[in-house]
C-alpha cells in the first residue's frame, strides 16, 4: 500500500499519522509546497503580538520528527503540478532544483488547504501590504513591525483574523482603522450581536468603516494611504488583508474532481471525492451541517484535524465516518470573547425554518465574585423545540457555555433539555442557576406560548 498526501499542515499530517497507526508497513509520502509543516495557524496573531515568545512553539514539528517517530516521508518545497487519476500518479516539481518527476499512489489524499482571498486593487504588491495565512506571513508582519515601527494600520475585513489582528496591533501602539464591505462587522454573526463588538471596538479607539471597500494603496508626500471606493482616504503605514480565505481546489478541478456548491471539494461521509481512491480533508474540502444536513464551507483547524483522522482510518480500511459540524468558532477581541455555533437567526430564516429566538443578559458567576455580563442569543425550531444555534458575547464564561450548547445541538437537544443538565456550580465558576438554565426557561416558555 502506498499513500500519497498533498499538504502537510493540520489535515495532511493528521491523516498520515492515523494511517500509520493502522498500517505499519505502508509507504506514506507527503508533498508540501512551503518550507514549514504542521504549524499552528491560529496562534500566529499572538506570535506577532509577542504573547507567544518562541516561534518554535507554533511550528513544533518538522520532516525529521515525522520520519523518526512515524516513518512518514515529508518533502517540503515540492509542488504538485497535476493529478492523473487514470494512471494513479501525480506530477511533482522539486522547487529547489526545478526537477519534475512522477509519483504513483494507491490512495491519494488532498489536504491542499486554503489561500487568502485578496481582492484586486492597485498597490497590492507594496511591501507594507500583508495577508496572514502561514508562519512565513507572520514572520513578514512581525519583522516589518520591528523594523519600521508603524504608527497606523488599515485592516480590511472583520472576521476572526481581522479582529484578532486589530487587538494585536492596537496593543502594540498602532492606530487601527477597520474596513468592512458588509453593512455590519463580523458578517458571520447576526447584526444585533455584532453591534456589541462594534461598540467595544470604538471604546478601544478603533475606527470602524462599514459598507466600503479598498480600491488602492498609494503613496503621497511619503505617506502611504488606503483609498476606499467611497473616495475616502485612510493613512496606513501597513495594511492587513483579512477578507477571508478560499479553498485551494485548482489541482482537484484540473483532475476532474467534483467541487461542491460551496466552492470546496465535494466529499461524502467517508471523505471520498468523486474520483475513486482520492480523498479530501481540511480547508480544501466541504463539510456539512449537523443541523440542516447540507454542505457548507467553514474552515477551522479543529475540523481539519478531525477530517484528517477520518481519512487516515479510511485509507487503512477502517470504518470511522465524518459526522459533519456546526461551524463553531470562538475568538477574543480586547476584553470580549465572541463565540458562535450552529445556525444564526438569518441563516435559519434563509432555510425557511419557523424559529423562536431569545436574547438574554446574565452574569457568568455571582456578582459578589466579580461576575461579568454575557449576552446569550439562542435559536430553536418553533415546531419541534430543537436547538438550532447560539451566539454568546461577554468578558468571561463564554467558552464554557458555548461548548455546552455545541454538545446539546450536536445530540439534538430541545430547549427544555438545557434546564435538566447537571452543570457544575461553585461561586468562582457559575451562578447557582447557570445562565443556560435561564436560557432554557425563557426559550422553552416562548416556544410553548
Amino acid at each position: 500500500m502506498k499513500i500519497v498526501i498533498i499538504g502537510a499542515v493540520a489535515a495532511g499530517t493528521s491523516a498520515a499519522t492515523e494511517a500509520r497507526r493502522h498500517l505499519k508497513e505502508a509507504e506514506i509520502k507527503i508533498f508540501e509546497t512551503d518550507n514549514e509543516i504542521s504549524y499552528i495557524g491560529a496562534g500566529m496573531p499572538y506570535y506577532i503580538g509577542g504573547m507567544v515568545a518562541k516561534r518554535s512553539t507554533l511550528v513544533p514539528r518538522d520532516a525529521v520528527f515525522f520520519k523518526q517517530k512515524h516513518n512518514i516521508d515529508i518533502y517540503t518545497r515540492h509542488s504538485v503540478k497535476a493529478i492523473n487519476p487514470e494512471q494513479k500518479n501525480i506530477l511533482v516539481e522539486n522547487l529547489a532544483t526545478g526537477e519534475t518527476f512522477v509519483e504513483p499512489y494507491d490512495k491519494l489524499v488532498l489536504a491542499t488547504g486554503a489561500v487568502p482571498f485578496v481582492p484586486p486593487m492597485a498597490g497590492i504588491e507594496k511591501e507594507n501590504v500583508f495577508a496572514l495565512r502561514s508562519a512565513v506571513d507572520a514572520d513578514r508582519i512581525k519583522d516589518y513591525m520591528q523594523s519600521r515601527k508603524p504608527k497606523t494600520a488599515v485592516i480590511v475585513g472583520t472576521g476572526f483574523i481581522g479582529l484578532e489582528m486589530a487587538e494585536i496591533l492596537a496593543e502594540n501602539g498602532i492606530s487601527i482603522t477597520l474596513v468592512e464591505l458588509a453593512p455590519q462587522i463580523m458578517p458571520a454573526l447576526d447584526s444585533d450581536m455584532s453591534d456589541y463588538i462594534e461598540a467595544h471596538l470604538r471604546e478601544q479607539k478603533v475606527e470602524v468603516i462599514k459598507g466600503d471597500s479598498v480600491v488602492s494603496v498609494i503613496s503621497e508626500n511619503m505617506i502611504d494611504e488606503v483609498v476606499l471606493k467611497s473616495g475616502r482616504k485612510c493613512q496606513a503605514d501597513m495594511v492587513i488583508m483579512a477578507v477571508g480565505i478560499r479553498p485551494n481546489v485548482a489541482l482537484a478541478k484540473n483532475a476532474g474532481i467534483e467541487v461542491g456548491p460551496s466552492g470546496a471539494i465535494a466529499v461524502n461521509d467517508l471523505l471520498e471525492t468523486s474520483v475513486k481512491d482520492i480523498y479530501a480533508c481540511g480547508d480544501c474540502a466541504e463539510s456539512y451541517s449537523i443541523v440542516t444536513g447540507k454542505p457548507f464551507y467553514r474552515p477551522l483547524g479543529s475540523t481539519a484535524n478531525k477530517m484528517g483522522r477520518v481519512v487516515g482510518e479510511q485509507v487503512a480500511g477502517g470504518r470511522l465516518k465524518f459526522r459533519g459540524g456546526l461551524g463553531t468558532g470562538i475568538f477574543k477581541v480586547f476584553e470580549l470573547t465572541v463565540a458562535q455555533t450552529g445556525l444564526t437567526e438569518k441563516e435559519a430564516l434563509k432555510e425557511g425554518l419557523q424559529i423562536q429566538v431569545i436574547k438574554d443578559v446574565r452574569l457568568d458567576k455571582p456578582d459578589f465574585y466579580n461576575g461579568k455580563e454575557m449576552v446569550i442569543k439562542t435559536i430553536a425550531d418553533k415546531n419541534t423545540g430543537r436547538l438550532l444555534g447560539a451566539q454568546i458575547i461577554g468578558k468571561a464564561g463564554v467558552d464554557k457555555r458555548i461548548d455546552v450548547l455545541v454538545t446539546a445541538i450536536t445530540f439534538g437537544a430541545q430547549a427544555e433539555d438545557l434546564m435538566h443538565l447537571d452543570l457544575a456550580y461553585a461561586p468562582p465558576f457559575s451562578t447557582a442557576r447557570d445562565p443556560l438554565m435561564y436560557t432554557s426557561i425563557l426559550l422553552d416558555g416562548a416556544l410553548k406560548k
